[in-house]
Parts: structure tokens; C-alpha cells; sequence
């Protein structure tokens, strides 16, 4: 995957891997057990910072079939589907954002939830001077999409690492819309 050079104003952003969007869990990407060792190696290449994002649902989200919501019980915060892929190597994460925490409050982005409520990361990358942010993770067309447009939004020189993302479904239509938005596509 050609990455160009990474410095110190480069951030990794690794979107949602987690144990209920792999295979086996609540709501599995197909092939998204596959991102682990894809990710493991871009961290390798020099970022020094690396965020994990994650949800972390209550036991009642509004997002859950159970409540009316269109998707089932997933990520609820402190159980094994909320864990991260064992596969993936947390000791190079740096910092982990949590979304989706408001039991009334949808939230795709892991800049902020549909309420236009911070989770903080954009405060964090600001505050480590970050210029540039490369996306990762799961999956394309919801989660990595809606952080890729509020990035863009934010202002960061933004880039899907399209190799180590996974899609739910076919993903020409939100790698259009990504690269007429401004994402640069690797």
C-alpha cells in the first residue's frame, strides 16, 4: 500500500474493528477479519499517532432492532463484541475514542454523533498538531465514511487507505462520493 511520508503531523485513524463487525459477531462485514495484520503493518510505517475509534453502546441504544433501530444489539460497551480484534496490536494506540455512547443518539463518525456532539477527536488531533489523518477500519460505506467527511469537514488533508477498509455493501459508490468530497483514495 503506498503510503507517502509520514511525520509527525500524520495521524492513523483505525475506524470500529471490533469483535461484532468480524466474523461470528452481531453485525460481521464480510472478510473484515482480514484488516488486523493489513493495519498491524501500516502502524509499523511511523505513525505516532495512532487512534482507535470503537463503539461503545448501552445495553438499549436507539440503534438496536430491540428498540426500534435498524441494526441488531451490537458493541454494547464493556462486553467481548465491544472488545477490539484480538488480531490488532494495541500497543502502538496511542488514544481511543468512543462513540456512540448516548442511549437517544446515533453515531457513524468518530468526530462527533448525528447531534453535532464532540467525541473529542478532533480537539485531540488539533491539540498534536495533525495536519493529515489516514483512515482504516470498518466499515467503508458507514462508520469510515461518515469520519472521512467530518474530517474533511474539519479541515485535515484526509486519506482512506482503501486496501485495509471493508465494505457492507458494494463500495464504488462511496469511494465516488468520498473522492468528490475530497478524500484521497490510496
Amino acid at each position: 500500500m503506498p503510503i507517502s511520508h509520514i511525520g509527525c503531523d500524520d495521524a492513523l485513524l483505525i475506524i470500529d474493528l471490533q469483535n461484532d463487525f468480524l466474523p461470528g459477531g452481531a453485525l460481521a462485514v464480510k472478510n473484515g477479519h482480514e484488516l488486523a495484520p493489513l493495519i498491524n503493518d501500516i502502524i509499523k510505517r511511523g505513525f505516532s499517532t495512532v487512534i482507535a475509534s470503537r463503539d461503545w453502546h448501552p445495553p438499549h441504544h436507539q440503534s438496536f432492532s430491540t428498540q426500534g433501530g435498524k441494526w441488531a444489539q451490537h458493541c454494547v460497551a464493556g462486553t467481548q463484541g465491544a472488545e477490539f480484534d484480538p488480531h490488532l496490536n494495541l500497543t502502538k494506540i496511542t488514544h481511543i475514542i468512543h462513540k456512540g455512547t448516548d442511549p437517544k443518539c446515533e453515531s457513524y463518525s468518530a468526530f462527533e454523533d448525528e447531534n453535532g456532539r464532540p467525541t473529542g477527536l478532533e480537539a485531540l488531533l488539533k491539540a498534536r498538531s495533525i495536519k493529515r489523518v489516514f483512515l482504516c477500519g470498518l466499515a467503508l460505506d458507514y462508520c469510515v465514511k461518515a469520519t472521512a467527511l467530518d474530517a474533511i469537514k474539519a479541515k485535515f488533508d484526509t486519506v482512506l487507505l482503501h486496501d485495509a477498509t471493508r465494505s457492507i455493501h458494494k463500495p464504488e459508490l462511496t469511494l465516488n462520493d468520498l473522492q468528490k468530497k475530497g478524500v484521497k483514495i490510496i
